[in-house]
């Protein structure tokens, strides 16, 4: 029986009025889970401006800084091309 946290999920919307308080949630909710590795979960993802990327290279940045990496799961099309557009994409690669 595996004790694992599930991923973390990123919310539905992502934007310059909700990315700090979503960098704050998504912090507290990738804590949950022990080991080297964590998982965030992007599918729900529908409504994002660059602060979803700012908020993402923050995460690792912290994640980084504890040991740890970060993986994120089903990246939405439109965040991969933003990624490239702002060239963090091997960063963040999905």
């Amino acid at each position: 029986m595996s004790t694992a946290a599930a991923p973390a999920a990123l919310p539905s919307q992502v934007t310059l009025a909700n990315a700090g308080q979503t960098l704050v949630e998504l912090k507290q909710a990738l804590s949950h889970q022990a080991g080297p590795v964590v998982v965030l979960d992007a599918a729900s993802l529908s409504v994002f401006d660059s602060s979803a990327v700012a908020v993402l290279l923050e995460l690792r940045r912290q994640l980084r800084a504890e040991g740890k990496t970060m993986q994120v799961s089903h990246w939405p099309r439109r965040l991969e091309s933003l990624m490239e557009l702002y060239g963090v994409n091997g960063l963040l690669a999905p």
